[in-house]
């Protein structure tokens, strides 16, 4: 049984964070309050219960419809709630876990819970961006201040590469913004600025350069394909946020590999 809780209690916690950030998605850009007011049907307005807010087991025991008007519930709030639980499993499995406040707490240790939160953060850039085209500028202020917060954790990288980090990617995004207009959105340089604080520049390159792959890959197929044309607007945000993550979590073991 112990065994068990350890593995559900660091489940739990990511979903009822990622729920939250499905909030937020929702809210920040109708200008709506995050931290106050009710969460309320879609369909109908009525205020949900308790009991259907509950992560996971709000939407499959209401088999994701209102009670009061039957309206659908997206399934993406289902899998954002699965997806911030595997997460914290991840982290948790990465970084360790923690259940004395010196360790951390809930099953995961201080820096498996700043990676959850900066996995998060990205999860919500990466879903603004596609459904918005921008990228508001809080979320980027998060990133940064998570990135502040690992520089006063984590002895490494240290505060050179880091402060290299935030220019070596988008210093020189900015300054194609100059000869192309729009080649990047501001959101975009100011997130990579972000992100570059908190990994440092030689992971930050990497994240810009696996960001092009995966982007540019997405973006052939959507040519070929005749899904977009060659002057449609494809958000690169959440190729960035890919980027950022994959670099976060494994980007020590990639340049290792690549330069040895």
């Amino acid at each position: 049984m112990a065994k068990i809780l350890i593995q559900i209690i660091p489940f739990l916690v990511g979903t009822a964070f990622f729920s939250f950030c499905d909030l937020v998605v929702y809210r920040l850009p109708r200008g709506e309050k995050i931290l106050l007011g009710r969460s309320r049907c879609e369909h109908c307005g009525k205020v949900l219960p308790p009991q259907d807010l509950v992560p996971v087991m709000g939407w499959l025991t209401r088999r994701g419809h209102c009670r009061f008007c039957g309206g659908s519930i997206p399934v993406h709030c289902l899998a954002m709630e699965v997806t911030g639980g595997l997460l914290s499993l991840l982290m948790a499995w990465k970084y360790g876990g923690g259940w004395a406040l010196e360790e951390g707490g809930l099953g995961l240790s201080w820096r498996a819970w700043w990676a959850l939160l900066v996995a998060g953060i990205l999860v919500m850039v990466a879903r603004m961006d596609g459904k918005t085209n921008l990228i508001p500028d809080p979320l980027n202020g998060a990133l940064l201040a998570a990135g502040i917060w690992s520089g006063l954790l984590f002895p490494s990288p240290g505060w050179t590469a880091r402060l290299l980090g935030t220019v070596c990617v988008s210093l020189p995004m900015y300054l194609l913004c100059r000869v192309i207009p729009d080649a990047f959105g501001g959101g975009d340089i100011k997130l990579m600025a972000a992100a570059g604080l908190m990994l440092g520049w030689q992971r930050n390159l990497l994240a810009f350069f696996l960001a092009l792959l995966g982007g540019g890959a997405v973006a052939a197929v959507l040519l070929l394909t005749a899904r977009i044309k060659p002057r449609d607007h494809l958000a690169f945000g959440p190729y960035l946020c890919a980027g950022i993550g994959v670099s976060m979590l494994f980007g020590d073991k990639i340049l290792a590999w690549y330069l040895g």
